[in-house]
């Protein structure tokens, strides 16, 4: 089985990066780190840039696990590049991050997090950052 972990370049995606891998550890399972973007915007907050890449490529080096970073730009959005990976990875569990959102930004439907966590066909843990 495999562990997915759906990154983003931010506390949130730390956190769900730094569980994910104490999971795979604990249950001696493939990890899998996903960054997916649309792509076209110039500077998607999402999409993890070269230093940050590069960053968590050597995360997972010296974790000692088999463990993968994909990175997507493809056209589709972060949900259905998570979907697709859910279904073809046999994954056991997808971990996301969350982030502390305003009254407001909680009427706002449509939030990547949201989405993942009614479209999956896998159990969901969701993590927030410490900061």
């Amino acid at each position: 089985m495999t562990i997915l972990v759906a990154y983003v370049p931010r506390p949130e995606g730390q956190a769900a990066l730094d569980k994910g891998i104490e999971i795979a550890k604990r249950r001696s399972e493939r990890l899998v780190v996903v960054n997916a973007s649309p792509g076209g915007a110039k500077e998607d907050p999402s999409f993890a840039d070269v230093q940050d890449y590069e960053r968590v490529q050597q995360l997972l080096a010296d974790s000692g696990l088999d463990a993968e970073l994909k990175q997507y730009v493809r056209g589709k959005n972060a949900v259905e590049e998570i979907e697709a990976l859910v279904e073809a990875l046999q994954v056991s569990v997808l971990i996301i991050g969350l982030r502390k959102r305003s009254p407001v930004g909680k009427l706002i439907m449509g939030s990547v997090a949201q989405e993942l966590l009614l479209s999956v066909s896998c159990p969901v843990l969701a993590v927030k950052s410490a900061g």
